[in-house]
């Protein structure tokens, strides 16, 4: 009888294991682009190092990428072992094969974790993945955490339409992870908030401590012949200088092209005559920053042009073309008083759904503090613990704005806004575009670059470019 029950024990036991499948590590790897980087080269070179790479490598299983709404990337590998997984990254690293796709990646927002999993995957139709990572409270036990996460997946998850999958592990020192499969965003969305009100959902919570928890909501990228977007034309266009390609000048509209760089005559042949004058070795580009907003794109470029510049440039689509042009341009100078230079400092684009407050935030401080002089609102709008400048003349700090004020102001100089005339921003960036008088009241185009983090400026940028008398135009369109 006894020998009787341990075979339907070890029967059991069987079963289980079947249903769990084989041992496997899940590694995952979120980064964001940089901003000057292309989505839609970034993909096709996603789907070279997959074929060509990473599933050549021995232990790969699976590779999947995809993207939120916030432009944050997740990569999903499985791999038959952590030994084949860290051999895999150690070749990554070295490898110019992959050298461009590593290149587009903004390297300080990229967090990789490996977790051991006991699911063997199977949701090859899915175009959706819920990936959450955490850790538990102290007290929660492992069996109980396994316990309810049976439950969860089973009651809640598994019930919804267009689910696919769940997988669930834990990394060597007990960070958990949990990637749900669906079908499509859309059936995501519906499971989320009958996820929330669930009791299950509510105990499985709980045991969480909430400080840990990373949610990320990803669609699936694929290799597509997807449009260039306005700002890949920009960046295109700009990088030509480095280049010689012709073939970004296409997307110049050359019946509607407005200038307004004064130096500079309208239209492309305006464009053209400056081309001829230029040096030997050609005019170069460094494009450091750049950001999208509806029809317009703007970008923050370090120049070899008629010598080493600092520009910020913006750019008006229409049609997918480009049909006007603003720019303010800037000898490059010496680092700072607190050793910054103009060009160095934050790339990472984030807060996307945070585009329009930020862009408020940032016209009412040049409104009120800037043009009315409002100066006891600063703190209203700038971080008064942390605020990075690079502004070539001024200092870290509020106390570094105020010294320069203090300066100007005992020197008989003036930085006065008069006109505030546009505000551009995409996430945590914002340009504004001024008018107003500088040094010895010299009409003045004040282009400045604000990062904001939790609703406050943290760091800015700028270019004061003066503005020409009339007579030395070459073109009527204004500054502005």
């Amino acid at each position: 009888m006894k020998f009787k029950l341990f075979i339907i024990a070890m029967a059991a036991l069987a079963i289980v294991g079947c249903t769990e499948g084989k041992e496997s590590v899940l590694e995952v790897t979120r980064f964001s682009l940089k901003t000057t980087a292309s989505a839609t080269v970034f993909n096709k070179l996603d789907a070279e190092v997959e074929s060509q790479f990473t599933s050549k490598q021995p232990g790969f299983i699976k590779r999947q990428s995809g993207v939120n709404e916030q432009g944050e990337y997740v990569v999903l590998v499985y791999w038959n072992t952590l030994a084949d997984a860290e051999a895999s990254m150690n070749k990554f690293m070295g490898d110019p094969s992959v050298a461009d796709y590593a290149a587009l990646i903004d390297g300080s927002t990229m967090k990789m974790a490996r977790y051991t999993v006991h699911d063997e995957f199977n949701a090859e139709a899915s175009n959706f993945v819920e990936v959450m990572s955490y850790r538990t409270l102290d007290q929660v036990d492992s069996g109980a955490l396994a316990k309810i996460n049976s439950k969860v997946k089973k009651e809640v998850t598994a019930v919804r339409p267009g689910f696919g999958q769940r997988i669930t592990g834990a990394s060597e020192d007990d960070a958990q992870v949990v990637a749900i499969y669906w079908d499509t965003k859309a059936h995501s969305d519906e499971a989320l908030q009958p996820f929330m009100d669930h009791p299950l959902s509510q105990e499985f919570m709980s045991m969480m401590d909430q400080s840990t928890i990373s949610m990320g909501r990803y669609e699936m990228i694929t290799a597509t012949e997807a449009e260039m977007t306005n700002k890949d034309k920009v960046v295109a266009l700009l990088n030509s200088f480095n280049t010689g390609d012709q073939t970004p000048l296409s997307y110049i509209d050359p019946g509607k092209y407005i200038q307004h760089n004064l130096a500079v005559g309208d239209g492309l042949a305006g464009f053209a005559e400056i081309m001829k004058h230029a040096p030997p070795q050609g005019f170069k580009a460094n494009v450091i920053r750049a950001f999208e907003d509806g029809n317009y794109v703007f970008t923050h470029t370090e120049y070899d042009f008629f010598g080493p510049k600092a520009a910020f440039d913006v750019f008006r689509f229409e049609d997918g073309k480009i049909v006007e042009h603003w720019d303010n341009l800037i000898e490059k100078q010496q680092p700072n008083p607190s050793g910054r230079t103009q060009f160095d400092g934050a790339t990472t684009l984030s807060d996307l759904d945070k585009t329009e407050a930020n862009k408020r935030k940032v016209k009412e401080f040049v409104e009120k503090v800037l043009l009315n002089g409002e100066m006891n609102k600063v703190t209203d709008y700038i971080n008064s613990e942390k605020y990075i400048q690079h502004d070539p003349a001024v200092a870290d700090g509020l106390e570094g704005f105020s010294a320069a004020m203090k300066y100007f102001a005992e020197n008989n100089l003036t930085m006065e806004y008069t006109k505030l005339h546009k505000v551009l921003g995409q996430g945590n960036f914002v340009l504004t575009m001024s008018e107003g008088k500088f040094g010895k009241g010299e009409p003045t185009a004040f282009y400045d670059l604000f990062r904001l983090e939790n609703g406050l400026i943290v760091e800015h940028w700028d270019v004061i470019e003066a503005i020409p008398p009339q007579f030395n135009w070459k073109n009527t369109n204004g500054k502005f």
